[in-house]
């Protein structure tokens, strides 16, 4: 299979029409435990005429052993980072794609405390549709990019950084509910986490309205 590798192309291109861009990707949206996390790089013109890191990718090109090296050096990259987080909780109250809107929201809180000002940037957003306006952001020119953690260096980076920081959660927990096997699932249903479900229930950090509601409760 040949891997794709990201440019900057696009990047170069909207940076003549804003100072700054910043691109989001999210990941945890399809698992069944733990929060959604967005990650959010900034990129400005003189960034954009650095080497892209070498093996950067999209987070699920890079093969794990390899994340957190890439995360680190994507980070020193790019001008600025963020992560933003929506609990299981806020998943099930409000949905996935409000959720996924609030952690974007809250990356770019992160970044606006940095100095980074997200009114004067586009935000290049991973994938067919705009969640962040309807979730309350204002004032933001966001551009829905499909493929463009794959193909969008910027995307990759943010890839990356979000993925990077949700593993590492995902393994802290899996230090208090160890049934769940988080350390290798991260959260995500396979074999022996469902196992787990269908003999222990569900945890407060399953996301309780989804298929796995008829699971009992385990407090």
């Amino acid at each position: 299979m040949t891997v794709v590798e990201p440019r900057l192309t696009l990047e170069r291109r909207l940076l003549k029409e804003r100072p700054l861009i910043i691109a989001c990707d999210e990941v945890g949206r399809g698992a069944l435990a733990g929060p959604v996390a967005v990650g959010a790089a900034v990129m400005t013109p003189a960034g954009a005429r650095k080497r892209i890191p070498q093996g950067l990718r999209d987070s699920k090109l890079v093969p794990e052993p390899r994340r957190a090296d890439v995360a680190r050096r994507a980070a020193a990259w790019v001008e600025a980072s963020a992560v933003g987080w929506a609990s299981s909780v806020e998943i099930d109250e409000i949905g996935i794609m409000r959720a996924l809107g609030l952690a974007t929201i809250r990356a770019l809180a992160d970044l606006r405390a940095q100095g980074v000002v997200p009114e004067e940037a586009v935000v290049l957003l991973d994938g067919n549709y705009d969640y962040i306006t309807p979730a309350g952001a204002k004032g933001l020119v966001v551009r829905p990019v499909i493929k463009a953690d794959r193909d969008c260096a910027s995307a990759a980076a943010a890839s990356v950084i979000a993925k990077v920081a949700r593993d590492t959660l995902m393994t802290d927990l899996h230090d208090e509910l160890p049934a769940y096997r988080w350390a290798s699932n991260k959260g995500y249903a396979s074999p022996e986490h469902r196992e787990a479900i269908r003999e222990l229930g569900i945890s407060r950090h399953h996301r309780a309205s989804w298929s796995i509601a008829e699971a009992p409760t385990l407090f």
